[in-house]
């Protein structure tokens, strides 16, 4: 059991590590051949920071253990809006670009109604089985071209008003940033196969789901680039990207890694998982309310501390009863 808790450990650490040595070399390359700032950001820094979990995704879904693959989504995104945003709101008081607020949320919620939608086939369709399957993931992938169009439209029209940012991109040699990425897809894949072989061992040994555990411990996990991401964005003073970093990613989750993931193997659904769907429902609505609460487009920390407790009574709930 130790050494299970070890392995799990240092697959998470695997996975941080891996991601943050891909978007290091693939930022530098991306640099060397003229690629700007911004686009280096929406695409190589944006995929790298989804990348871990992309990569238990894939590795549940190629192992089989489907409840995994979709408890990691889902219970991301409860974490991300409940818990990283609590917390940094808790730290710093978080103000909210109109765009934010106005766009990208609800294309948020869409994303989770969309997945309620495609994978309850006993519900809606009045199927034997409830599944995500492959078309369900082309549909998905299709959303999120759409949603990376208006991301490129938005940020050029940014820059075109305010000006590109100074540069950040570290630049390496050739043979340097083919290296950190090879080493990062290693650290990547290897901490993935970890995680997910840790994950399945506790929740045999605790008398667990595997979906239980996705939605814990691996979830949380695969979240902490996230936590970093928006805590370090909000105390140096760019609260607008800490919580764009959230709602972006969990936009990410749903239309990109689980449309790639089903693509490579269709995802059985349990009816339980629907908890979880309306639980993500409810935080993305409340975060979208709670931009007209108190002052208007701003998270406060009195709104911070009940994210927090909203997710520990969550978390207490899904041990408890499932």
């Amino acid at each position: 059991m130790f050494l299970t808790i070890v392995f799990l450990i240092a697959g998470f650490l695997l996975l941080i590590k891996g991601a943050d040595l891909l978007v290091d070399g693939s930022s530098s390359v991306a640099k060397r051949f003229g690629i700007s700032d911004l686009i280096i950001g929406l695409t190589v820094v944006a995929f790298g920071t989804s990348a871990p979990e992309l990569v238990v995704n894939i590795v549940s879904a190629v192992q089989g253990n489907s409840e995994i693959a979709i408890g990691n989504i889902l219970g991301s995104n409860i974490a991300n809006i409940l818990l990283i945003l609590g917390i940094t709101a808790i730290i710093v008081p978080i103000t909210v670009q109109r765009s934010t607020t106005w766009r990208e949320i609800p294309f948020a919620l869409l994303a989770v109604l969309m997945l309620g939608v495609m994978a309850n086939d006993v519900l809606i369709d009045g199927l034997q089985s409830s599944f995500i399957s492959k078309s369900d993931g082309v549909v998905m992938i299709g959303f999120f071209s759409v949603f990376m169009y208006y991301i490129f439209g938005s940020a050029k029209k940014n820059v075109q008003e305010y000006g590109d940012e100074e540069s950040n991109t570290k630049q390496y040699g050739v043979i340097k940033s083919l290296l950190l990425i090879v080493g990062g897809l290693i650290g990547l894949v290897l901490g993935g196969k970890w995680v997910v072989d840790s994950a399945i061992y506790l929740a045999t040994a605790w008398g667990m789901s595997e979906a239980v555990i996705g939605l814990t411990v691996v979830a949380i996990g695969t979240s902490l680039p996230e936590l970093a991401t928006s805590v370090v964005a909000a105390t140096k003073g760019k609260a607008d990207i800490a919580i764009g970093n959230v709602v972006g990613s969990n936009i990410f989750n749903i239309f990109w890694i689980l449309g790639v993931t089903s693509l490579i193997a269709p995802l059985p659904f349990s009816e339980s998982s629907n908890i979880d769907i309306f639980v993500t429902i409810f935080a993305t609505i409340l975060l979208f309310v709670w931009m007209f609460t108190g002052k208007k487009h701003r998270l406060d920390r009195w709104q911070g501390v009940i994210f927090v407790i909203l997710y520990a009574v969550y978390v207490y709930l899904l041990l408890t009863l499932r």
